[in-house]
């Protein structure tokens, strides 16, 4: 009789520790569907040719002579910004939601910076396409409407005739939230970035790190990311939800 309550109990907690990963497989969470997911458990098929696959692409071909950026290594990506690259590296992956989340693991040398840039490249009214971004350092967050502020044009063409006026400055203050942060040089770290409306907030390793109410980031239509480095980062365990 007692062994087979033991038995009984045994496979009760192995049901309700199993639930949370059986939703999480099908696509079910806290914060929408699952859209995509990318662990980075795969190889280059030649060594030293830069190919992340699994929809990813980068902006190598034309800011970085075809030269590769992007390596896979131990289930992860590196993200290397080639010595004659005349940009930054931006790391591309189509995405569909209005409102929804992206989260990844990264980790950043001393004065390195990884952006997680939204944008939507059918609208015209701004450089690029850029709705908003996320930026993070070891030492600040950084939440930015793009949309609704620098990469606007008519903003741009302000900022590049010299417009210093302050009716200017402050409409772009209010497009950008700052945040100190204290992280530890080359340790992983969870970014969760969560978009709802013309809200954008961010948390690090489960801590709400900033907001930003702004109303570029309810632009309908986001319909890609983009992991920008300026330097080097290493990034994992991407995934991106749909809410609506």
């Amino acid at each position: 009789m007692l062994r087979t309550l033991l038995s009984f109990l045994l496979l009760l907690m192995t049901a309700f520790c199993t639930v949370p990963a059986l939703a999480d497989d099908k696509g079910s969470s806290e914060h929408g569907e699952l859209q995509f997911s990318d662990q980075f458990e795969r190889d280059e098929s030649v060594p030293g040719k830069e190919e992340v696959g699994e929809g990813w692409t980068t902006n190598s071909p034309w800011r970085a002579g075809g030269n590769q950026q992007v390596d896979l290594v131990d289930g992860a990506i590196h993200i290397t910004r080639y010595a004659t690259a005349d940009h930054g590296v931006a790391v591309f992956h189509p995405v569909d939601f209005e409102d929804g989340a992206v989260q990844l693991r990264f980790h950043l040398r001393k004065g390195d910076q990884l952006g997680v840039d939204f944008a939507d490249k059918q609208l015209k009214t701004v450089h690029a396409g850029h709705l908003f971004i996320v930026k993070v350092t070891p030492t600040q967050l950084t939440l930015q409407d793009s949309k609704t502020g620098r990469m606007n044009l008519e903003i741009r063409e302000r900022l590049a005739s010299g417009d210093k006026s302050p009716e200017l400055k402050k409409l772009l203050n209010t497009k950008t939230f700052n945040a100190p942060l204290k992280l530890t040089p080359d340790k992983w770290y969870t970014l969760l970035i969560q978009v709802n409306g013309d809200t954008l907030t961010a948390s690090i390793d489960g801590e709400k790190v900033g907001e930003l109410k702004s109303e570029g980031i309810a632009h309908p239509t986001k319909r890609h990311i983009s992991l920008a480095v300026a330097k080097e980062a290493w990034v994992d365990d991407v995934k991106v939800w749909k809410a609506k």
